[in-house]
């Protein structure tokens, strides 16, 4: 008898350190500052995917501060962006064959240059190397009157855009 009761205090204890292992892990668990999101939509024929990891403004300056000019960004947070296309299209009236790329911008108040780069799987921009670029485009940043406080992609009618503070970086595609 002695040895079932001590059995079972064991079996007790052991359930004890499994819940209270558990309810830590869970109650430790905090949503991710940048989560993971996704956006597809067609443009003609074409379907277009982005996943990109989307922070917030949270009061910060972004824009030439976060995200300095002149200087490569993953255009988002996280892994890099990813773009993929399952048809050839036209961006800014370049050429971009069907695939997955990952999307960098070198931000710039006047200009801003996008790029499609052919390693699709990468860390953010710090392994982001120049000679896999399959294709670069200079587009010119508008300035929006509304905040966009998460990082946002859209996908709509000829246009992919990124929007995020107080900009919109529109790409026109065909």
């Amino acid at each position: 008898m002695f040895y079932h009761q001590k059995y079972t205090m064991k079996k007790i204890i052991g359930l004890l350190l499994i819940f209270i292992a558990t309810t830590n892990f869970a109650l430790g668990q905090k949503a991710k500052a940048s989560p993971r999101e996704s956006v597809t939509g067609k443009i003609n024929t074409a379907t277009i995917s982005i996943d990109y990891g989307s922070p917030s403004v949270k009061n910060r300056k972004i824009w030439g501060a976060l995200v300095p000019f002149n200087k490569i960004w993953r255009a988002g947070a996280n892994e890099a962006t990813t773009f993929e296309t399952d048809k050839e299209l036209f961006v800014e009236g370049k050429k971009l064959p069907a695939g997955k790329y990952s999307l960098f911008i070198i931000p710039n108040e006047k200009k801003c240059v996008v790029i499609f780069n052919k390693k699709a799987k990468q860390w953010g921009a710090y392994n982001y190397d120049e000679d896999l670029d399959q294709l670069r485009v200079e587009v010119s940043p508008k300035k929006e009157s509304k905040i966009t406080e998460k990082l946002l992609f859209l996908v709509k009618e000829n246009t992919v855009a990124l929007l995020w503070d107080n900009w919109q970086i529109a790409l026109e595609i065909k």
